[in-house]
C-alpha cells in the first residue's frame, strides 16, 4: 500500500487494512463551556431534550420545566458530555412557535441545567434573539439546523464568545424542500458547508468554534443520506469536528424496514460508521447504549486503554 497515500489520509491501519478514518482537524483540543474536549482521541456523546409537544421520537415526553430538567441531568450521570435543547422542532409540519414562546420554552431549562451541572448545553435554534438569551443563560453552543440562514446569529455568537454547530440544510427555516436534488451530494454538502463556515468567520467566530453537521435527513432522502453516510470522509476532510444526528431518523426506519421504537440498534450501527469516518460527536436519543459503543471504538482506534485485561492474561 501506498505509505504516502496513506500519511495523506491519515488512516490508522494494521498491515494493509484500513481500520479508521483520522480527519485532519485543525483546532482538535478546545474547551466547550465548562469541559475539554480531544476531537483527535475522543468521541463525544450528546444528548436530547425536547422541550416540545410535538417531537418526533417523544412527543410530549420532556415538554414540562421538570422533566426536561431531569432528563438533562440524566444524561449527564450517564455520562454524556454534552446536552442539546430544543424549543422548535425542525419540521414545518408542526404549529408555529413565537420567538417568545421558544424562550420561554428554553431559556428555564437551560438556567436549570447550568446551575446543577458542568455538561456542556446547547441550544437548537436559528433565532438571534434565542441564541442571545440562552448564551446569558449559560448555552455554550447554539446549534443551527438551517446553517447560519440569518447571518445575524452568527454576529450574536461570536460578540457572545459562544460556539456554533453549523447544519447543512437547503430549506428557509421551517419551509418544505420537496424532493431535493444534488449535482453530487457529497461535493454539494462541502461546498455550503465551506461558504458558512467561512460566513461566521466574517463575522467574527474564529473556526476554533465552530463544529460541523452534514444533516443527515435533512432536505435529503434516504439515497442521500446513506450515500453521505458512506462517504463521511470526505465532509471531515473540512477539518472542523463534525457531528452527526443519526438517531431513529427516517432513513434508519426506511434502510432496515423498522418501525420507530425498534430503530436504536440500527441507530447506533450508523453512528459507529459515522465515528469510523471522521465524526467525533455523536446527538443520539439513547444516552447509556451509545456511550457504551463510543468508549468500545475509543479503544479499537487506540484512543483509551481497555477498563481492565484478564482474558487470556
Amino acid at each position: 500500500m501506498d505509505t504516502e497515500r496513506l500519511a495523506r489520509n491519515r488512516c490508522v491501519v494494521t498491515e494493509t487494512w484500513r481500520v479508521t478514518y483520522l480527519p485532519p482537524l485543525r483546532d482538535p483540543v478546545r474547551t466547550i463551556g465548562r469541559r475539554r474536549f480531544d476531537f483527535d482521541r475522543q468521541v463525544v456523546v450528546m444528548g436530547i431534550v425536547n422541550r416540545t409537544p410535538d417531537s418526533f421520537f417523544d412527543p410530549g415526553r420532556t415538554y414540562p420545566l421538570d422533566r426536561a430538567v431531569a432528563a438533562a441531568l440524566t444524561a449527564s450521570d450517564a455520562d454524556a458530555d454534552w446536552i442539546d435543547i430544543g424549543g422548535v422542532p425542525f419540521s414545518p409540519d408542526t404549529p408555529e412557535v413565537t420567538v417568545a414562546e421558544e424562550i420561554e420554552r428554553v431559556v428555564p431549562v437551560v438556567e436549570r441545567v447550568a446551575a446543577a451541572s458542568d455538561i456542556v448545553i446547547s441550544v437548537d435554534t436559528f433565532r438571534p434573539e434565542v441564541a442571545s438569551r440562552c448564551i446569558a443563560a449559560g448555552a455554550a453552543v447554539i446549534n443551527d439546523t438551517t446553517g447560519l440562514h440569518d447571518p445575524e446569529l452568527a454576529d450574536v455568537v461570536a460578540e457572545q464568545g459562544a460556539s456554533v454547530v453549523i447544519t447543512h440544510s437547503l430549506a428557509l427555516p421551517r419551509q418544505h424542500h420537496d424532493r431535493p436534488q444534488y449535482s453530487d451530494v457529497i461535493t454539494d454538502i462541502k461546498a455550503f458547508l465551506a461558504e458558512r463556515v467561512q460566513l461566521a468567520v466574517d463575522h467574527g467566530v474564529p473556526e476554533s468554534r465552530i463544529v460541523i453537521d452534514p444533516g443527515h435527513d435533512l432536505n435529503k432522502n434516504t439515497l442521500h443520506t446513506l450515500e453521505l453516510t458512506r462517504r463521511l470522509a470526505e465532509v471531515a476532510d473540512l477539518g472542523l469536528p463534525m457531528l452527526v444526528a443519526v438517531s431513529n431518523k427516517d432513513f434508519i426506519g426506511e434502510a432496515t424496514g423498522l418501525p420507530l421504537g425498534d430503530r436504536m440498534p440500527p441507530s447506533i450501527a450508523a453512528a459507529t460508521i459515522c465515528v469510523l469516518n471522521g465524526a467525533r460527536i455523536l446527538r443520539m436519543h439513547d444516552i447509556a447504549a451509545t456511550v457504551a459503543a463510543a468508549r468500545m471504538i475509543e479503544a479499537v482506534m487506540g484512543f483509551r486503554e481497555a477498563a481492565y485485561l484478564h482474558h487470556n492474561i
